[in-house]
């Protein structure tokens, strides 16, 4: 038997230090938007037949390297959920070093024909927003959450 005075789970639980606490989530970056500059606009409409035409995934990067010879080509080693890796090329190299892509969920356009590109076939595209801070150009490869499996298709 155990003695009346003894404390309960709960009260225990009550009684852990405050370092088991989960932290406060952290105060989002505040980003000034104020000198961006953006592209306008097109004018001209595409149909929807033309844009249902655009395969667009989610894809896992597996692995990416600078491209020998060529001081703005990353090569991406991607999954597609087709069970066979992807390759594309992407001009990117100003913006992000190789290592920091690896394991990111991209979104990229898979069904553009077959470009050769430093003497590599690259299929596909990876979409990147691009703006202007004053006179710098600025590009954000887009990354999706990593819990939407590769494959996964974009209506």
């Amino acid at each position: 038997m155990k003695p009346l005075d003894m404390p309960k789970k709960e009260e225990k639980a009550e009684a852990a230090p405050a370092a088991a606490a989960p932290e406060a989530p952290a105060e989002p970056e505040k980003i000034d938007f104020s000198n961006v500059v953006i592209e306008p606009l097109f004018q001209d409409q595409v149909d929807f037949d033309t844009f249902s035409k655009s395969d667009f995934r989610a894809v896992k990067v597996l692995d990416c390297q600078a491209v020998k010879k060529s001081k703005k080509h990353l090569q991406f080693t991607l999954d597609d959920g087709s069970g066979e890796n992807r390759t594309i090329l992407s001009g990117i190299h100003a913006y992000y070093e190789p290592e920091e892509l690896i394991g990111k969920t991209c979104i990229a356009i898979t069904n553009l024909p077959p470009r050769a590109m430093m003497g590599i076939e690259s299929c596909g595209m990876l979409l990147s927003a691009v703006h202007k801070e004053g006179e710098e150009e600025k590009l954000h490869l887009l990354m999706v959450d990593p819990h939407i499996p590769a494959g996964a298709k974009l209506y």
